[in-house]
C-alpha cells in the first residue's frame, strides 16, 4: 500500500449484503412468510367490527382478569425463589453445579403436558407431597386457582433464572468487593450493590417470566382443569372457544399476541440483535 493511499472501508459490507445468493434468500424469504402470514391472517380474519362487544362479554373478561393475576401472583413466586437460585448459580461453586443449571433449564425443553403430569404425581392427593399438604395443611392444588399459579409458575421460573444469572455474571464483582470491604454484611451487599447493580436484568427476567406464565397453557390444562372462573386462563379460553366460537377464539387469541408483540418491543435493545 502506498503512502497516502485510502482503503474504502466497509464498501465491500455494503456490496455483500446486495448480493445475497439465490439459494439463501429464497429459503430466507419462505421461512419469513411461514412465520408472518399465520399472524397476518390472525389479525386479517379478526372481527374487529365487534371487537369491543367480544372483549365485554363476561366470560371474556373473567378469563383475562383471571389470567392476569396468575400471572402475576406467579411472577412473584418466581422472583422470590428464582432470584436466590440465579444468585445461587452464579457466584457459588459447588459441587454438581452444572447438573443444577441443567435441571433448572429443563422446563424450557419439556413438553408442557409433561410438566403437568409431574406436577401431579408430586403434588396431587397421592404424589409425593400432595397427601401430607392435605393432610397437614388442608391445602389441595390440582383443579384450583393456586395449582395454575403453580403450573405457570413451573415453566416460566426458568426464564427468570437465566436472566438474572446472565446478568449476574456479567455484573462487575469490584463492587460487591468493595461493600464487602467497608463492613457490609452479604445481605446488606446483596440488597444495596448487588440487586441495583443487576436489575435491567431481573426486570426482564421478570417480564419474559409474567409473558410466559400468561401463555400457559399444557401444564395447566393437565394440572388444574379447565373449570371457568376457578381455572381457565386466556389460552384455555381460546382452546373452548375454537370448539364453539372461532371469532372470539380469534379476540381471545388477538388480546395475547398483542402482549408478546408489547413485550418483545419493551425488550428489543436487550434480547434482538441490532443492525
Amino acid at each position: 500500500m502506498h503512502p497516502g493511499q485510502q482503503v474504502a472501508v466497509g464498501s465491500p459490507g455494503r456490496r455483500q449484503r446486495q448480493r445475497v445468493p439465490l439459494p439463501l434468500l429464497l429459503p430466507a424469504v419462505a421461512g419469513l412468510l411461514f412465520l408472518v402470514l399465520p399472524l397476518a391472517g390472525l389479525v386479517i380474519r379478526a372481527p374487529w367490527s365487534s371487537l369491543p362487544q367480544r372483549l365485554a362479554e363476561p366470560g371474556v373478561l373473567t378469563a383475562l382478569r383471571l389470567s392476569v393475576q396468575t400471572a402475576t401472583v406467579a411472577t412473584l413466586l418466581c422472583l422470590a425463589l428464582g432470584v436466590p437460585l440465579a444468585w445461587l448459580l452464579a457466584r457459588v461453586d459447588f459441587p454438581g453445579r452444572r447438573l443444577v443449571r441443567a435441571l433448572v433449564t429443563v422446563p424450557l425443553v419439556l413438553p408442557p403436558v409433561v410438566g403437568g403430569v409431574a406436577l401431579l404425581l408430586v403434588f396431587g392427593r397421592g404424589g409425593l407431597l400432595g397427601g401430607w399438604l392435605d393432610a397437614t395443611f388442608g391445602v389441595t392444588l390440582p383443579f384450583t386457582t393456586p395449582g395454575v399459579v403453580a403450573a405457570e409458575a413451573f415453566v416460566a421460573m426458568p426464564f427468570l433464572v437465566i436472566a438474572v444469572e446472565g446478568a449476574l455474571r456479567g455484573a462487575d464483582v469490584r463492587y460487591e468487593e468493595a461493600a464487602a470491604t467497608l463492613g457490609a454484611g452479604r445481605w446488606t451487599t446483596f440488597t444495596h450493590v448487588t440487586l441495583p447493580l443487576i436489575a435491567p436484568g431481573v426486570v426482564a427476567g421478570t417480564v419474559l417470566c409474567w409473558a410466559r406464565a400468561l401463555g400457559e397453557f399444557g401444564a395447566t390444562i393437565t394440572f388444574a382443569g379447565n373449570y371457568p372462573g376457578r381455572t381457565q386462563t386466556m389460552p384455555l379460553a381460546v382452546y373452548l372457544a375454537l370448539e364453539t366460537d372461532l371469532d372470539t377464539a380469534i379476540v381471545l387469541s388477538l388480546v395475547l399476541l398483542a402482549v408478546s408483540v408489547t413485550i418483545l418491543v419493551a425488550l428489543r435493545d436487550r434480547w434482538l440483535t441490532r443492525p
